[in-house]
């Protein structure tokens, strides 16, 4: 008996804590228009031109924050020209997926390749600590925090995925095509697409507001 009490409190006490312990999680809130356009006037006006060129490409590539950061020049690059499309191995799914590099976007990377003296064969955006690696996730994430903190958003509501987020549910907005968003996030599953963006919910909500009792 005392036997089993102990091996019960051993499993206890090795039992590690939640990561997300804590902390509010569930899916993050993407960026509306006038969010985007303050975030870009900032980082103009402080002249970051890595984390510009960071957070076009993420807005555009709708990318995870993983296949963000582990790009290459070569994969958006073409000797000194940025592509206005590519194509990315996710990590994830081990599936291809394309994306638009629009031309405000091409500029800023453009400028951030010059700046850095970035070759073919280098990380796209390399870490500041080991040149040799790419920036991590993690870093990645608290530097989106940065972004939304200093236009006076709640972070906690905001992360990496509300870069991923961002373009499609402005895309989905105009067109309700949602087909054309699985294959721009490069999901599986259709169902996928529905559950990220949460718009079975923004919809009703939608229509509810637009009915008058």
């Amino acid at each position: 008996m005392e036997e089993n009490a102990m091996n019960v409190s051993t499993e206890i006490s090795c039992t590690p804590t939640p990561w997300n312990k804590g902390k509010l999680v569930g899916q993050k809130a993407p960026l509306r228009l006038r969010d985007i356009r303050a975030i870009r006037v900032r980082l103009q006006l402080a002249k970051k031109t890595r984390d510009l060129a960071l957070f076009n490409l993420a807005i555009d590539s709708k990318l995870r924050g993983c296949d963000l950061v582990n790009l290459r020049v070569r994969d958006i690059a073409h000797g000194a020209c940025i592509s206005p499309r590519a194509i990315v191995m996710q990590q994830k799914t081990h599936r291809p997926v394309k994306f638009e590099i629009t031309e405000q976007t091409r500029i800023t990377i453009i400028d951030w390749i010059q700046l850095a003296q970035l070759r073919s064969e280098d990380f796209l955006f390399p870490s500041r600590i080991n040149s040799t690696k790419h920036l991590s996730t993690r870093q990645y994430a608290s530097i989106v925090k940065a972004w939304v903190t200093e236009i006076g958003l709640d972070a906690s509501i905001y992360g990496t995925h509300t870069m991923r987020r961002t373009k499609a549910s402005l895309i989905y907005r105009r067109t309700k095509n949602l087909r054309a968003i699985q294959l721009l996030l490069g999901h599986t599953k259709l169902e996928s697409t529905v559950r990220y963006l949460g718009i079975e919910v923004d919809d009703a909500l939608e229509m509810a507001e637009q009915t008058e009792v």
